[in-house]
């Protein structure tokens, strides 16, 4: 069915980023009603449902506001590669007429047109995580999530560009090309949801959904100025993970890091998308239901906040260290207890052992030839030698797997004592604003810039790589502007299962602070 599936081609800009931002009085707050329907796809996810529900607007007539603007406005930012318009029409009429004959909706997305991350696996849609091993695959049964979104309500319009088997920080693959910051073309996107976060800051789609193990998720919302959250994740995932790639097509496991999460404009989409996507895989929903809790707390006044605003494994730059000081006042000056002092682990500690699972994880999928090669070159390096701690980890024994991930219970247990006294904890998403794009820099000598001095490419995800080996839940929100005009985030991290809480902690703060910055793509 490949042949009704339209690839979109990276093609030439066809506007030039001369500015950064819309001014202030263009930018609607999180919640304000676009006069008329014109612009209707550009609000939030929940002012299109409810006019769709009132019947002010058909799905079919939102979808195609939809397909124009990116029409219009993907070249330039190359945020979304594949698009099913014809099958999209089809499931929005099917929509219509569905609420037309019943006056009931099809569920709590009705109708709503929404893209989702190329790693995962749509029936019928060329689905190839950004890999040309995978050029030609359509899956022939939806992702779980995929089912949620679908029983919802929800039409997948298409994909959103991923790097190759989503392995790098940064959005560019040979299949599809670059997907480029929606605020400034020569700065990254992040990745490896670039395309995801890009679609949501363009308004190419009002939620999405991206996968996150080692800030995958997160690093692209704090670059592109929209709000995301890294779901729970215990012994089995909030949010089913079968159908994401990788790891291959057909296995039926993902790493024990990955998870999946929404990404959006404002925090009650994220809560919407949040109440869809939580549920047990299909195998356990005989037995199994997932109530995640209440927030802690009603009132920000009233949180623990904890806040970790450097360090000096990973310093930040200034503008990010000023951010997390006026965070701190705002909180301070609500009555909320600001501790800005106790850590729950040891920033050195937990980025290492994590290291170690994700560089092991990432083995399972090795050829038998690669990883022979691996054990020999990794035999050729002594024990303990730091140069050496992607090879002996990708290669470790079981043994040593069952020692790090004791290590890793070690870690849990010192945050869950950290969140009984704090309800949350906020850290920097990323030491800077978005860095510049590095797509033709072979990796080895890729590196940042923080404050005039040179650290590893790697250090954009080492704040939010606090929250991926224990599986606590982590939102990362846009809280301001650099002086040359790009987003600035913050990272709330929460106890296990506290996916509502940070929630709630983000929700408050984010009406106190600056309304989140539209790129020019927004309203092209």
């Amino acid at each position: 069915m490949i042949l009704r599936r339209a690839v979109l081609a990276a093609g030439t800009a066809v506007a030039a980023f001369t500015a950064v931002s819309t001014t202030a009085s263009a930018r609607p707050r999180p919640g304000r009603k676009p006069r008329g329907t014109a612009t209707l796809h550009l609000a939030p996810a929940e002012t299109q449902l409810s006019a769709l529900r009132r019947r002010r607007i058909t799905s079919r007539k939102l979808l195609e506001l939809h397909l124009t603007h990116i029409a219009r406005t993907n070249p330039v930012l190359n945020a979304v590669i594949t698009l099913d318009a014809e099958g999209a029409r089809a499931a929005a009429d099917t929509a219509d007429r569905h609420l037309a004959a019943t006056g009931r909706p099809l569920g709590p997305l009705h109708g709503l047109p929404m893209t989702v991350k190329d790693s995962l696996e749509v029936k019928g849609m060329r689905t190839t995580c950004g890999s040309p091993s995978l050029t030609d695959h359509v899956p022939d049964r939806d992702a779980d999530v995929v089912t949620l979104l679908r029983s919802a309500g929800a039409i997948i319009i298409g994909h959103t560009n991923t790097p190759a088997m989503c392995q790098d920080i940064q959005t560019a693959n040979s299949l599809f090309g670059k997907t480029v910051n929606p605020f400034n073309a020569e700065r990254t996107a992040g990745g490896s949801s670039g395309g995801a976060a890009a679609a949501v800051a363009a308004g190419f789609t009002s939620l999405e959904i991206g996968s996150d193990l080692a800030g995958s998720l997160r690093l692209p919302a704090a670059y592109c100025g929209v709000y995301a959250l890294r779901t729970s994740r215990g012994t089995s995932p909030v949010v089913p993970a079968r159908g994401h790639i990788p790891r291959p097509p057909g296995w039926a496991t993902t790493s024990d890091m990955t998870v999946l999460g929404p990404v959006a404009r404002t925090v009650d989409d994220l809560s919407l998308l949040l109440d869809v996507i939580a549920a047990p895989a299909p195998a356990d929903r005989a037995g199994w239901t997932i109530g995640l809790p209440a927030p802690a707390k009603s009132r920000l006044g009233d949180y623990r906040v904890g806040v970790w605003a450097d360090d000096a494994y990973c310093r930040v730059d200034a503008e990010t260290r000023q951010l997390l000081a006026r965070v701190a006042g705002i909180l301070q000056d609500l009555g909320a207890t600001v501790d800005d002092t106790t850590r729950p682990v040891g920033f050195a500690e937990s980025d290492i052992l994590f290291q170690r699972l994700l560089y092991a994880t990432a083995s399972a999928s090795a050829t038998d030839e690669g990883f022979a090669a691996d054990i020999a070159a990794a035999e050729k390096i002594p024990a303990g030698d730091p140069a050496g701690r992607y090879l002996h980890s990708r290669t470790m024994r079981h043994r040593d797997w069952c020692v790090a991930d004791e290590a890793r219970h070690g870690l849990r247990a010192a945050w869950d004592r950290y969140f009984a006294e704090h309800d949350i904890l906020i850290t920097p998403a990323a030491p800077t604003a978005a860095v510049p794009d590095q797509t033709s820099t072979p990796p080895p000598q890729r590196f940042i810039t923080v404050d005039g001095h040179r650290r590893s490419y790697y250090d954009q995800t080492s704040w939010l790589n606090l929250a991926s080996p224990v599986g606590l839940p982590s939102l990362v929100m846009p809280a301001g502007k650099t002086d040359a005009g790009l987003p600035l985030a913050l990272q709330i991290v929460g106890p296990y299962l506290g996916d509502r809480t940070v929630l709630e902690a983000a929700r408050q703060l984010s009406r106190r602070l600056p309304a989140p910055l539209r790129p020019p793509a927004f309203a092209a």
